[in-house]
């Protein structure tokens, strides 16, 4: 039997074994795939439960506005919501935010307001703050505010937790998962809890977040909180919905460690998820030594990588970061990360004056020559200076007669470290070639030091 339409297709996510990232792991680990969601992320449950408890309540009425403060898969349950419910939708979100979300959210009609990240929740200017401002100014509007709306959770407790205790037969021994608003985490947990006492639940949190000391001191300490990359888990405030006493242990997995797995899970498991199921899935490796044989480990995989294309998916952006290991970069790395353009050149028959134009005016060292589109020679920059000095009535002739030899080419997929071996003062250069696109560059040791720095 078919769907009637698109909310019906809410749920009943795959749950798929782990085994290659897993391989040192004794227990069983399995991933809950929530991007198989209309909306590809796990909050299309809690953003139509929220939608469908207000309508009951009567504080969203026909035709209204819905507006709600998200860091984007909220704003895309609503949104799809709001399409087969005839709503309108106005979303707040911070500029740490995927661009890719962003774009997503206004495809589904949604107006979209960026509020800046690094202010306190209270700043009139933070996406907390405009989305209520909002909600009081705009006639016949409501505001979800996942974050201490109830439903949230409950649409996790009855959703989420079921279909995680019937997929392994109930043999699950650990909940592992992002903790931002805590629908997920609390809901899911407090329904595993009730089947068996004995389940763990782990919440992972990120470094500027106040989660963990809280749980484990009962502190709220300001001094934690500090921006933050990973988006989709963390938090400067308390959440009604994360309930403390559900969870039994908080993980704090750094940026890159989570950019990182993030990649990791795409390349070694074909699963492609975004940044909180990375940071999900290396907090379960930074504690893996606590599973035994027989555990059923459950990580919960949130939404997809589409939506961070532009970031963690993005080699220059990783490379900016700091999140991609150097030492392990090939020489197509070097060139995308400093954009490099395809080869310029002379022909030898060219004039040296006018090699020395083309030279300064794009201020290269060095420059290929070439015979009939062949590579033949090379010609450096010292050697004009010294022809300059000796000859500088003799800037006609052609650059063959001062050129040396040709520099040596090096497939695009050379490692790095290669290429160091290779550059020293008597090669101060090197020719790439791209054979699948039939490009051609020249990389020299000022270029291989700024990808190392």
């Amino acid at each position: 039997m078919w769907n009637k339409n698109i909310l019906e297709a809410i749920g009943n996510t795959p749950m798929v074994q782990l085994n290659r990232i897993t391989r040192d792991i004794e227990a069983t680990v399995l991933a809950k795939v929530e991007t198989f969601n209309p909306g590809n992320s796990i909050k299309d449950r809690m953003a139509l439960k929220m939608v469908e408890d207000a309508e009951k309540s009567g504080l969203l009425k026909p035709g209204g506005t819905i507006i709600e403060g998200t860091s984007g898969n909220t704003g895309m349950g609503l949104a799809i919501a709001a399409i087969l419910k005839g709503y309108k939708c106005i979303f707040t979100t911070t500029d740490k935010q995927s661009r890719e979300k962003v774009d997503a959210l206004r495809a589904f009609g949604a107006e979209v307001i960026v509020c800046p990240t690094n202010v306190d929740p209270e700043d009139p200017r933070s996406y907390y703050s405009v989305s209520s401002r909002l909600v009081n100014e705009v006639p016949n509007s409501w505001k979800p505010n996942q974050y201490d709306n109830l439903s949230n959770r409950q649409a996790h407790y009855e959703s989420t937790g079921p279909e995680i205790w019937e997929q392994t037969e109930g043999a699950v021994t650990h909940l592992v998962a992002g903790v931002g608003t805590g629908g997920t985490i609390t809901g899911t947990g407090m329904y595993l809890k009730e089947q068996n006492s004995n389940i763990k639940v782990i919440g992972i949190d990120t470094y500027g977040s106040v989660f963990k000391k809280y749980k484990e001191t009962g502190i709220f300490d300001k001094n934690e909180i500090y921006p933050y990359v990973t988006e989709g888990i963390g938090e400067d405030f308390l959440p009604q919905n994360v309930d403390f006493s559900i969870v039994d242990y908080f993980e704090k997995v750094t940026d890159k460690d989570a950019a990182v797995m993030t990649r990791r899970i795409v390349k070694e498991e074909g699963i492609w998820v975004g940044n909180s199921s990375g940071a999900a899935m290396q907090g379960l490796m930074q504690i893996a030594h606590q599973f035994k044989k027989d555990d059923v480990v459950v990580v919960i995989f949130v939404d997809h990588g589409t939506r961070y294309l532009g970031k963690m998916f993005n080699d220059d952006w990783m490379l900016k970061m700091g999140y991609l290991d150097k030492s392990g970069l090939a020489v197509c790395d070097l060139i995308n990360a400093s954009s490099k353009n395809e080869l310029s050149s002379i022909e030898a028959g060219e004039t040296i004056n006018a090699a020395a134009r083309l030279m300064t005016s794009n201020d290269y060292s060095q420059v290929p020559v070439t015979e009939q589109g062949r590579i033949v020679g090379t010609l450096h920059e010292k050697k004009i200076f010294s022809h300059l000095l000796a000859s500088p009535d003799k800037l006609d002739i052609p650059v063959r007669e001062i050129m040396d030899e040709a520099l040596p080419f090096v497939d695009i997929n050379t490692s790095c470290g290669v290429l160091s071996d290779m550059l020293s003062d008597t090669l101060p250069a090197v020719l790439v070639r791209d054979f699948k696109t039939d490009k051609n560059y020249i990389i020299t040791r000022s270029d291989l030091i700024r990808l190392m720095i």
